[in-house]
């Protein structure tokens, strides 16, 4: 159904597609959010699931920031909070389906930096696939 370019806005776009709002600025309202996809990678990668593990590993987050992080990321759907009711109290927290949804997402932007941008990444400041490096496409099969 594509159309022919013009000089269009994006508001005229949007109402051109009956769309209510940009379905990219609606995503980037979610995970523009300071430690946001450091938490869910933390979770998908490193099978975190921890206050703790993601506060001793998420680089520059203090435990005001994390607790805030994580109620908005309930808030949106993306994970749960689960408490034991044993003695004493743990809290842990699991990815959603929806935050699952989130794997092939974050396996593109570790891609993209595997390929555009190696030198921040590589000791030896060469391109690489995530699936030739990790062998596999997604992030949350890393350490299965």
């Amino acid at each position: 159904m594509a159309q022919k370019l013009e000089m269009i806005t994006l508001k005229e776009h949007l109402k051109n597609w009956g769309l209510k709002g940009c379905p990219i600025n609606n995503s980037l309202k979610i995970f523009q959010q300071k430690f946001a996809l450091n938490i869910i990678r933390n979770m998908m990668l490193l099978k975190q699931s921890k206050f703790s593990q993601f506060l001793g590993s998420i680089e520059g987050i203090n435990t005001k920031t994390l607790s805030i992080r994580l109620k908005e990321l309930e808030e949106y759907g993306l994970i749960e909070r689960n408490v034991t009711q044993q003695r004493p109290l743990n809290v842990e927290y699991s990815l959603t389906k929806k935050g699952k949804a989130l794997d092939p997402i974050l396996a593109l932007m570790a891609e993209f930096s595997f390929q555009y941008e190696p030198e921040k990444i590589f000791k030896d400041k060469k391109p690489r696939h995530v699936k030739q490096y990790f062998g596999t496409e997604f992030l949350s099969e890393v350490y299965d």
